[in-house]
Parts: structure tokens; sequence; C-alpha cells
């Protein structure tokens, strides 16, 4: 009898186990420390020293939200996730848990944060974060099957955390706060277009309409090329609005500089797959590094 209760207590730790797993998978924990990352900064460069324990709360709430939003966007692209090599492990695909199980765990986060941001930090914070979630699971996610334009519309709702993290220690915003936005905004589409060049083949028989495939890869390439001339631009923002020294600057300019020759090396490059590779693992510390400086080099 004890063997038999000992086993359906391991199979009950399994299961879980399994179930757990499953449903931090639905949270893309790499995105969503990103976002704790972005949300982080954006309370450190405020004005004004912050309140570790109104960063703490923020910083959690924000984190609650953006997994509940990853888990809807699961939950609404699981069709599509079957169809995909990369995504098709992924927990509802896969079977490790149910659509109905996606749908509510992202409910319950998403509104346990919103509540947590907006009556316990600041209004403001609340409302910026809800404007990034609705806009990213009812207008991004559904408009990707649709248009290429669905890449610059995700780009808002990804940019909104450094203000989240300001409005929460501020309680109101300013041009320098929109600078640092606007660093997050512009760095996401040659970013995502690297991936979506990668990738394309595999996005078309999904059913997504991405840039690559809908207007076609030298025009992707281009794209990139502007935008990292863009990124560079804005990136020199902050100084001029009080934010980030000399340091910033050199550091600043070094990385977009960087970015645009390898943005630029992929109109002659012979292997297309190799150069969107190398490009997208240009883009990954290049926010980092960047971000980082300018906290540091803050006021």
């Amino acid at each position: 009898m004890s063997q038999a209760l000992e086993a359906q207590a391991v199979t009950r730790s399994r299961d879980f186990a399994r179930v757990a797993g499953a449903l931090v998978q639905l949270t893309k924990p790499g995105v969503t420390r990103m976002v704790l990352v972005t949300t982080a900064i954006g309370a450190i460069l405020a004005p004004g020293r912050p309140v570790l324990s109104k960063l703490v709360i923020t910083v959690v709430a924000t984190a609650a939200v953006v997994a509940a939003a990853n888990a809807l966007n699961m939950y609404l692209e699981r069709d599509v996730d079957a169809r995909m090599a990369r995504t098709r492990e992924r927990p509802i695909p896969s079977g490790r848990i149910s659509p109905e199980v996606a749908l509510w765990f992202g409910v319950v986060l998403a509104i346990a944060g919103l509540v947590v941001l907006s009556f316990v930090v600041h209004p403001l914070a609340g409302l910026l974060c809800s404007v990034a979630f609705l806009s990213y699971v009812l207008v991004y996610t559904p408009l990707k099957r649709v248009t290429a334009f669905a890449l610059h519309v995700g780009t808002i709702p990804g940019a909104i955390p450094p203000l989240i993290g300001w409005a929460s220690m501020t309680g109101s915003l300013s041009w320098a706060a929109l600078s640092v936005f606007a660093i997050l905004l512009v760095w996401q589409i040659p970013h995502f277009l690297a991936i979506a060049i990668f990738r394309a083949s595999e996005y078309e028989d999904a059913g997504l309409a991405v840039y690559p495939t809908v207007r076609g890869v030298p025009a992707a390439k281009r794209a990139v090329i502007a935008y990292s001339c863009l990124l560079l631009a804005v990136s020199l923002l902050p100084p001029l609005l009080g934010l980030g020294g000399w340091p910033y600057v050199v550091v600043a300019s070094a990385l977009g500089i960087a970015q645009i020759v390898v943005a630029v090396r992929g109109l002659t490059a012979p292997e297309l797959k190799r150069w969107a590779g190398g490009l997208f693992l240009a883009t990954l510390p290049y926010l980092l590094v960047v971000y980082g400086c300018l906290a540091l080099t803050a006021p």
C-alpha cells in the first residue's frame, strides 16, 4: 500500500513540475528578463534617487504583465506555432498544457500586475502598462497575419517598459524619458528584421506576413541600413536632454557605427543567412551596453 502511495506522490510531483515548467515557458523568460532590465533602467534614469521598494514592486508587477502578454500571444498563435519547427515544442502545440489553462494564466497575471501598478505604484505606470499589454495582445499579435507593418506596431509596446519605470518614480514623463523610449523603439526594427530574414521561409509557411517575404529581401536589407542609421541618431538624443555624458556619446556612437557597418555589408553578403545571423548577434549586446552606459553616466 505504501509503495502505491509513494508512486502516486511521485507521479503527482512530476505532473506538477511538468505544468510549472510549461507555465514558465509560456512567459518567454528571455523576453521577460529583458523587460525587467529596461523597466529598471527607466526608473534609475528618472530624476531623483529611485525608491528601492517601489522599484522592486514596479519591476515585478511589470514582469507579471509582460509574462501575461507572452502567454496570451502563445494562446492566440498556437496554430501558427504548431506549423513552425522552432516553436512547435512550445507548451500548447506540444500538448504539455491546454489552451484554456494558458488563457486563464495570462488573464490572471495581467489583472494582478495592472492592479498593483495602477493602485500601488502610480496610475500613470498602470496606464502605460495597460497600453503596452493591450496593443501587444489585441493589435500586434493578430496584425502579424495580415501585414508586415505589424513589426512597426509591435515596437511600441516593446519600448514602453522604460517609460513605466520612469513614471513609477516621478508620476510623469518628459522629453528625456521619451528619448530613452526612442532608442528601444528603433533598436527593435533591425533586430527583428534580422530574425525575419533568417527565418523568412518558416514565417511564410506559417502564414505570417513579415517584411522580407512581403516586400522582398533587398527591401529588408535597405530597411536594416536605414533604421540602423536612425538608431545612431536617436541614441545621441539623451545627452541633449540632460542624460548621459561624453563617455556615453563615445560608446553609443561607436556601437551605432559598428551596427551600420554590419548592416551595409548585407548588400553584398554572399551568404544571406550567415549575415542575418551575424546581424542578430550584433544587435543583442547593443541595448544592454548603451542603456548601461547611459545609467552609469547619468547625472
